[in-house]
């Protein structure tokens, strides 16, 4: 499994702690911050761009649905895990696209199952690999839906950041979506 970076949020600062040590156990993990202030969180994970979110759904002033949609406002796009004691949200946790809902206290190997989907899910680009595009623009469009930029990307493949930018409008073309947010979101 790859590493997966990792940002928690929740206003309860024991939980915050008790779920890092849960990750722990996960040496693919690397948690870059514990917040337990849910507007600090926003612009975090708006400057590193982790791969996965672990929230809380009730917290002061802003609950993890909130957040969640402030962070995709920002064009910025991890995969939201929802971890908190309550239940009776995970139908909209579903319907908001969350990537999953997991029952405080946490079972380890649920947690292990979610993370196993998660990267199978990240490697795993269908529309891409099944389309037009020729391999240059597939190895792009995968990096794309990994939330990289075009600079980011320019540096992995050691090209030009002018060269990726065209590569990108090319593949948005070729797959009729208006915009990488478009590709992102139908990577399935």
């Amino acid at each position: 499994m790859e590493n997966i970076t990792t940002i928690l949020v929740d206003d309860e600062k024991l939980a915050l702690n008790r779920m890092a040590d849960i990750l722990k156990h996960f040496k693919q993990i690397n948690v870059i911050s514990k917040e337990h202030d849910p507007e600090e969180a926003i612009g975090r994970i708006v400057k590193t761009k982790p791969d996965i979110v672990f929230l809380d759904v009730e917290m002061p002033a802003m609950t993890g649905f909130d957040l969640m949609k402030k962070v995709r406002g920002n064009f910025v796009f991890p995969s939201f895990i929802f971890v908190t004691a309550y239940n009776q949200y995970a139908i909209k946790a579903l319907k908001t696209e969350a990537f999953d809902y997991l029952i405080k206290p946490i079972d380890i190997d649920e947690l292990r199952e979610c993370l196993e989907r998660f990267n199978h899910k990240r490697n795993h680009f269908p529309q891409i690999e099944n389309s037009c595009l020729s391999e240059r623009e597939k190895e792009v469009a995968r990096l794309i839906c990994k939330g990289k930029t075009s600079k980011e990307i320019a540096g992995i493949l050691f090209l030009s950041k002018h060269t990726i930018d065209t590569h990108r409008r090319r593949i948005l073309n070729k797959l009729k979506v208006k915009s990488t947010s478009d590709l992102i979101a139908r990577k399935d």
